[in-house]
């Protein structure tokens, strides 16, 4: 089992996840964050610290695409080992549902 990031984190990409990961298993997209389903060592400590619940384990149905979203993402974006701010608005997209068709971007973030 591993642990991912789904659709909540985009526009948000809160980075109190990263903080705690004793791995640094997370990569930086321009809006959301993913994580390396290999490198994950299933911890869970990162899952109660997302604002957004935007992390669940890739055993729970419905998790299959976030698994191949994560594992191709963190082989294309940035590592993100700091936490850092927010994206400005996250708090007003936080609850928003359904944001990837029209809100994801394949763009690496700076890390």
């Amino acid at each position: 089992m591993t642990f991912v990031v789904t659709e909540a984190c985009i526009k948000c990409k809160y980075t109190d996840c990263v903080e705690v990961c004793p791995v640094d298993c997370f990569y930086e997209g321009e809006n959301m964050l993913v994580i390396n389903p290999d490198e994950c060592i299933d911890c869970g400590v990162c899952e109660p610290e997302c604002p957004a619940e935007a992390i669940i384990p890739d055993s729970k149905d419905g998790a299959e695409i976030w698994l191949e979203t994560n594992r191709s993402y963190s082989a294309a974006w940035p590592n993100l080992s700091k936490k850092k701010d927010a994206l400005p608005d996250a708090d007003a997209w936080k609850d928003v549902p359904n944001k990837f068709k029209e809100h994801f971007s394949p763009k690496p973030g700076a890390a």
